[in-house]
C-alpha cells in the first residue's frame, strides 16, 4: 500500500513538473513575429538593469573619490593588457546577449544588430564616463577601443556568417599574488575573479565544424587560443619595482586547448539552450599547453 502511494505520488510530482518545464520551455520559445509585450519587456528590463548597476558603481565604487573635470588617462601598457581583453570579453557577451534577447522578441536580424549587439558598447561606455569624471582614475581610449573591438567580434560574424564561430571565453584559478597585495588583486575569490589578472586566462574558441563543414568532426568541438599574464602586483612595472614585494618578472602566456561549443549541441529544449547559452562564456577544463617567454614549452593535463 505504502509502495503504491509513493509511486503514485511520484507519478504526480514528475507529471508537475513536466508540466512547469513545457510552460516555461514555451517562454524562452523565440517568438516568431514581433512581440511588442516582450519587446517592451526587454527594453525596460534592460534600461531598469542598467540605470540601478551604474547608480550602484557610482555610489560603491565612485563615491569615495572626488570628482574632476572629464579627463583620458594612458593605460595601455598595465596588466600586460589583461584588462582590455577582458573589456573586449564583457563587450562581446553583453551584446550577445542583447541579440539573443531582441531574438526572443522576434525583433528582425538588423533590430539584433543595431540594438541587442551594441548593448554592450553602449553600457561599458556609461561606465567609462563614470572614470573619466573621477580624480582616482580617468576614462580611456584603450578601454574603448576594446569595447568597440568586443561589439565588432560579434556583429561582423553575424553579417559574414550569419553564426558566431569564434567565441571569446574566460576560464580562472586562484594564485599566490593576490596574498602579497590583497587590497589591489582581491581579498577573497569573488574579488580576485575580478581583479587578480594573474590567475585570468582569455580565449578566442573557434568552432571547427563551421569552418570545416565536414560530418567526422562532432559539430560541438573547438580548439582554443588563449592569452594570460603572470607574476603582476601592480598595474606597471615601474610600480612594481616601488613595491616592497619586488619587482617581478612579468611575463604574458600564451594557451592552445580544445574546448566545447555547448550552442552546437543539438537539443529541442529552449530551456537547455538557454543553459549553453549562459554557460558558453567559460572555458571548460581541458588539457591545454602553454608558452612562455620564461619557462617555454609547458603542458597542463587540465587547466582552467
Amino acid at each position: 500500500m505504502l509502495l503504491r502511494k509513493i509511486s503514485i505520488f511520484t507519478f504526480i510530482l514528475l507529471s508537475q513538473l513536466s508540466f512547469a518545464q513545457s510552460k516555461f520551455d514555451r517562454f524562452l520559445t523565440p517568438s516568431d513575429t514581433l512581440n511588442l509585450k516582450r519587446k517592451n519587456t526587454v527594453y525596460s528590463t534592460e534600461a531598469a538593469l542598467a540605470s540601478v548597476t551604474l547608480i550602484g558603481l557610482n555610489q560603491l565604487w565612485y563615491a569615495d573619490y572626488p570628482k574632476t573635470n572629464f579627463h583620458f588617462i594612458n593605460d595601455n601598457s598595465d596588466w600586460l593588457q589583461m584588462d582590455k581583453v577582458g573589456h573586449l570579453y564583457s563587450a562581446y557577451h553583453l551584446g550577445r546577449v542583447g541579440a539573443e534577447m531582441l531574438q526572443w522578441t522576434g525583433g528582425s536580424e538588423r533590430s539584433q544588430l543595431i540594438y541587442g549587439a551594441t548593448l554592450g558598447f553602449a553600457f561599458l561606455t556609461a561606465v567609462e564616463v563614470l572614470d573619466g569624471f573621477s580624480s582616482e582614475w580617468g576614462a580611456s581610449s584603450g578601454d574603448l577601443i576594446a569595447n568597440a573591438s568586443g561589439t565588432a567580434l560579434f556583429v561582423s560574424q553575424e553579417l559574414l556568417w550569419k553564426e558566431q564561430r569564434i567565441t571569446p571565453k574566460f576560464s580562472f584559478h586562484t594564485t599566490h599574488y593576490a596574498a602579497l597585495r590583497p587590497n589591489v588583486l582581491g581579498t577573497n575569490f569573488q574579488k580576485q575573479l575580478l581583479k587578480d589578472y594573474n590567475g585570468q586566462t582569455y580565449w578566442l574558441s573557434a568552432n571547427l565544424y563551421s569552418f570545416a563543414k565536414t560530418t567526422t568532426i562532432p559539430k560541438w568541438i573547438n580548439v582554443a587560443l588563449g592569452y594570460g599574464a603572470e607574476e603582476m602586483i601592480a598595474g606597471s612595472s615601474k610600480n612594481s619595482a616601488n613595491l616592497s614585494h619586488g619587482n617581478a618578472k612579468r611575463h604574458r602566456q600564451f594557451y592552445l586547448s580544445v574546448d566545447v561549443d555547448l550552442t552546437k549541441i543539438e537539443t529541442k529544449s529552449h530551456f537547455l539552450k538557454t543553459i549553453f547559452s549562459v554557460f558558453n562564456t567559460i572555458k571548460i577544463p581541458a588539457p591545454t599547453l602553454e608558452y612562455s617567454p620564461n619557462e617555454g614549452v609547458t603542458g597542463h593535463f587540465f587547466y582552467f
